[in-house]
This record gives C-alpha cells, structure tokens and sequence, in this order.
C-alpha cells in the first residue's frame, strides 16, 4: 500500500511539472493534436506517414529458461519490418516482467518513462491513472474505422467500447480478444489411476477418495522419494487456480446483479459459497493433500512447475492447457523423460455443482487491456500498430510462423507448432505477447483453426489436448457486460485488494481446522473495510441506476 502512496505522489508531481513547463501531454485532447489523430487522412499516404515515426510497445518478460530475448528476436523482426514498410514507423520494444507486471506499470506510470502501448490485465491501474490525466482517452481516435480496419475487423464495437464510460463516452483502454474462451482445467496422473486401479474421479467426494489413495500409497507410486508426494496442488493464487472448485460451491443460477456487485475481485473472494470450498480445500491440507508450501513461492516461481516435471505431483489445477505449454520444456514432455512415456497428466472434470453439473465462470471474449499513456505523442501511429497486430496475416504467421521451420502441415490439413532452439522460439504460448489483442490459436481460415488446436502444442499428443479443451468447454457460462461506467471506490484498489485477497485465501486454506472460520471471517472483514464493502455499496447504486431492479444486464 505504502508502495502504492509512492507511485501516486510521484505520478502527480509529474504532471504538476509537465503543465508548469507548458506540455500538451497531460490530456487525451492535447495527446490527439501532436500525433496529428484530428487529420489522419492528411498524415497518411497510403497508410504511410510521409516521415518516419517512432513508437515504444510493451512485451512481457516471462524469464524462460532457454527462450530468446523478447525485445529482439525473429518475431519482433516480423513486426518491425512490417510496420516499417506498411506505415513507416519504426518500433522498440520494453520488456516488463510478466509476473510483477502490475506493480511495474504503476512504477513506469509514475516516473512518465511507460510504453507508448502499454498492455496489462488489470483495468484498476489504468483507472487510477487515467482519474490522473495518466491515459488518453480513445473515445474519438479509435473509432477511425478508415485507417484501423483490422482492428474493428477483429475486435468489433464489444471490445472496442467494452469499457466505454455511459456517460462521458470515455475509453480508456480496448480490449483484447479471447479466441478462446477455456479458462481453468483439473488434472490428474493417468498412470498413477491405472497403477492404483482407481477410475477417472468425476465427482469432488471421487476426487477425494483418489488424492488420499495416492497420499497413502506413496511407497508404491514414488518409491525412494515418496517423502516428496503432493497429491493434489495448488499455487498462492488459491482464487485462480482453484477456480473450478470455488464455482461447483456457487449457485450456477446466480443472477448478473449478484455476480456483477460480488465481482470486483475475479478471484471471488466475496462471492456467495467461496467459504464452502476454500473449507473443503482447508480440509484436504490438514489431511496432508494439498501442498504444504504453496503460500511460500509468489507468482515466476518455478518450485512447483519442477515438482510436476520430476513427477511427484498426483493432480493440479490450472489454465486449461498448462502441463502442455512450453514445448520441449513443458510438464509433460519433462515428466515423460523423467519418469517413463507411459506418464502422463490428463483432463479431468470433478468438481460438480449442486445442480449436478459442472458450471464453469468464463470470461465474456475479453482478455488483457491495452491502453496508451499520456506521455504517448504517437497517437495514430500506435493505433496502426494495433491495426497491424490485429491483422489475420500478421496473427497467423506470430502464431505458426513459417513452414518447415516453426510447423507444418499434416496430411490431414492440420498445422502443427514444431520445437525450436533459436531466436524463433516462442516465449509464450502462441506468441500471445506479441498478439496483444488476440489470446487463443486464430488462423485465417477457421476450420483450420478448429482442427489445429490440438496440434499447436510442440510433442503433445493431440488427443490430451484434444480431452482438455472438450472439459474446458463443459458447462460454461459466459460473463456480460455490465455497463454502468467507472466505479470510484475502485481507483488505486486493484493491487492493494488482490495482495489482501491472496492473503485470506493463503492463510484460511493453511489455517488448523478449528481456527479456520475465524482466519476467513477475520480476513474478509479486513478485506471489506479496507475498500472492499464500498466497491460493493458503489456498484449496487450503480447497477440501481441504470437497471432498476432487473437482475438481468438484458432487462
């Protein structure tokens, strides 16, 4: 929080100074004039500017073991030889940490020194610096539909204007797409069932009995190192990466004013029935089930990655594809090198909700946020650049690259992604870093696309991919819109709310069984006063106000 104060001080006396020596940086009006947005048409040639501009763009830095440097390999070379000779504007690229990237851009937005593109997943640092005059407002550039026809193409008037104020029109940021909507998955050792016998549990009192038969059967599963076994794992982040269990506890009817008033923290933290299953999984940790020391390594932490690939982890949650990302380095590829090609981690789908079903809380198609500082004097030129990301070309070749080399096509018509060891290897899945507005394999042509999925993971079976993108899928529900503009009691709350957040969750799963209600009651009260009851009491008015006494966004 102290921390929070600091970048706040420093961010205002930043653009105390800028408005003292007379800059035209510090509004979105003033940002519009010196990239020249106000006549597009008579800076672009062809979608070219008669003079060379220059742009910074922000990339993830994932600190992969053996990947090429983000800032400059034979992707960002794709990029910036098409911007150049598309629009002429040269592009540099700034790596920010991709598990500290909040507190880095709050850092970055302080001092005046962010990206001229500037992506994060969460919308409450945007707020807090545009309610600053820290961002400029899109609201008038980004509907040039003339010169950014990829970008409508792809993203369209839903996640353009996703954020759109109802009352001031302001946007502050677009939205990325999601082509892909799968969101967490369960999964489990296949070998370790069939060695113990023990079918596919698909229920959570099934799931129970297999984590306890891999618990007490240590001995036989892990030998020598049967001191190392986790049956079932879960990392610091509790809300994520327990999602699925949390929302078995909830009411899979829940209306869109419950979630929506309940729905600051995308973690749940307030939601009704979290309680249930955070005791569930306190519970499983006194019985020695879960991971003793998941609170003790934050997020970029490879502990528990390592622990999979040697083999000693029964089941986890997390993204849907998780053990098969990363390639020669995946969860799988190591664990069937270390232990045996018959190892293997399967898609499961146990968590059943009290209708029986399986109701899994989805993201609408949003994804991370993009966003442009005020200290962008590249309006235009930044806005081509997301045009030019968003282009199917440019999205299919970041994704698969070039034939023979980073895939190739099956008999079949599939493409699969193939390993590499130099500068084309792909820091991420997909290259999403480079993607910023599109999360999720989007090829041009969409059968392709569909039959492609399970190949685009380097030495994966198709088939387990194949399994955990039909689990993913299984009772989804998808989340609305809810447009009732910006909600004070959120700004400069997002960070302080979610390091509370993962808290409560740490300490109540860890706590004894007979302190655990108190450990939960005492943290969410925390949680509440300190900003959380009036985000809450804010969007109850709000939601009053622009639906009445709906319970429904569609009236």
């Amino acid at each position: 929080m102290k921390r929070k104060m600091l970048s706040a001080l420093l961010i205002a006396s930043t653009f105390l100074s800028m408005t003292a020596c007379g800059s035209n940086q510090g509004n979105g009006a003033d940002a519009k004039k010196d990239s020249g947005s106000e006549n597009a048409s008579s800076e672009l040639t062809d979608g070219k500017f008669a003079d060379t501009r220059h742009i910074t763009v922000e990339v993830y830095d994932r600190g992969n073991d053996g990947g090429s440097d983000p800032t400059n390999n034979a992707w960002t070379d794709y990029i910036k030889k098409g911007m150049l000779e598309k629009h002429n504007v040269e592009v540099e690229f700034v790596k920010v940490p991709r598990w500290t990237e909040v507190e880095e851009i709050n850092n970055l937005l302080a001092s005046g020194t962010a990206p001229d593109i500037c992506v994060t997943y969460d919308y409450a640092t945007i707020q807090t610096y545009a309610d600053m005059g820290g961002v400029i407002d899109l609201s008038s550039q980004v509907m040039d539909k003339e010169n950014l026809p990829n970008l409508w193409n792809w993203l369209g008037e839903t996640n353009i204007t996703y954020d759109q104020d109802p009352e001031t029109q302001k946007i502050w940021a677009v939205e990325a797409k999601l082509a892909n909507l799968n969101r967490i998955n369960t999964f489990i050792r296949k070998d370790w069932l069939d060695k113990l016998n023990l079918k596919e549990p698909t229920t959570k009192e099934e799931f129970y009995k297999v984590i306890c038969a891999f618990r007490d059967n240590a001995d036989k599963l892990l030998g020598k190192n049967a001191d190392k076994m986790v049956p079932y794992s879960v990392s610091f982040d509790v809300g994520w990466r327990a999602a699925t269990l949390i929302e078995s506890c909830l009411d899979p009817k829940m209306t869109d004013k419950e979630s929506y008033i309940n729905g600051f923290d995308d973690r749940k933290l307030t939601q009704n029935g979290t309680k249930d299953a955070i005791k569930l999984l306190n519970k499983w940790y006194n019985e020695d089930l879960l991971w003793k020391d998941f609170a003790l390594y934050a997020a970029g932490d490879s502990t528990e990655d390592d622990m999979m690939k040697a083999g000693y982890v029964g089941a986890f949650s997390h993204n849907w594809d998780y053990p098969y990302r990363n390639g020669e380095d995946s969860i799988e590829a190591n664990l069937e090198r270390n232990v045996g090609k018959e190892a293997e981690y399967i898609a499961i789908d146990p968590f059943e909700d009290k209708d029986g079903t399986h109701t899994k809380w989805v993201s609408a198609p949003i994804d991370r946020k993009v966003f442009f500082p005020s200290t962008n004097k590249e309006v235009l030129a930044s806005l081509l650049y997301l045009d030019f990301i968003s282009d199917p070309e440019t999205i299919e070749y970041l994704q698969i690259g070039d034939e023979g080399v980073t895939h190739k096509t099956l008999d079949n018509g599939a493409v699969q992604i193939q390993a590499t060891t130099d500068n084309t290897i792909q820091n991420s899945s997909l290259n999403i870093d480079y993607t910023i507005t599109c999360n999720g394999l989007n090829l041009k042509d969409k059968d392709k696309t569909a039959l492609s999925l399970a190949y685009s993971y380097s030495g994966i079976k198709p088939e387990l991919v194949e399994r955990a993108d039909k689990v993913a899928k299984t009772d989804n529900r998808p989340g609305v819109s809810v447009k009732v503009g910006a909600i004070s009691a959120e700004s400069g709350m997002g960070e302080a709310l979610s390091s509370k957040r993962d808290q409560i969750y740490d300490t109540s799963v860890s706590a004894a069984a007979d302190k655990f209600d108190s450990t939960w009651e005492s943290g969410v009260k925390d949680y509440l006063g300190a900003g959380g009851q009036a985000i809450m009491d804010e969007r109850t008015s709000a939601w009053k106000k622009v639906y009445g006494d709906s319970d429904s966004v569609s009236k």
